[in-house]
């Protein structure tokens, strides 16, 4: 796998936005988004996690995708969306307080109530392997507002 076109699609997957109820907020909530890669550092024995630019990832590298908001709008939005695509070359991690997608993101719902078509035409649960986009849903942004949302996922 060449590292400058997972990092192109990486970089390329960040964020993209949905605001529901608040047509008149769209485009004016602020978001910037990072990718970065865990590495273990310090001594043996005495390793802690750190994030580092990710110059340089192998399959098996856990990524941690983050998405900042800043609500520059001057007004509350309601039920904010931001939702993220999964690049196909990472799995998610695990599930958190977000919904998925694992059907390119027509649908989203909770992990374990979801699943897919196998190649045979069988229903089987779907897997966090299955997910292709995640969504969170953010009730009130208040003016001025910031946060930020993330997931980990491993390069496969």
């Amino acid at each position: 796998m060449m590292v400058k076109h997972l990092l192109l699609a990486l970089s390329c997957a960040i964020s993209t936005v949905f605001p529901i109820h608040s047509a008149q907020a769209a485009g004016k909530v602020a978001l910037t988004g990072d990718v970065k890669v865990v590495r273990m550092a310090g001594q043996v024995g005495a390793e802690k996690e750190t994030l580092s630019e990710p110059t340089k990832v192998v399959p098996g590298d856990k990524l941690v995708f983050t998405t900042h908001y800043r609500n520059d709008t001057g007004e509350e939005v309601d039920n904010f969306v931001i939702t993220n695509p999964i690049p196909e070359q990472v799995t998610l991690t695990e599930t958190g307080d977000f919904t998925v997608s694992v059907d390119g993101g027509e649908s989203f719902g909770q992990l374990a109530a979801l699943s897919r078509k196998t190649n045979d035409g069988t229903i089987e649960a779907a897997t966090l392997n299955d997910v292709t986009h995640i969504r969170w849903v953010l009730p009130k942004l208040k003016p001025g507002a910031t946060g930020s949302v993330r997931f980990s996922a491993v390069i496969r």
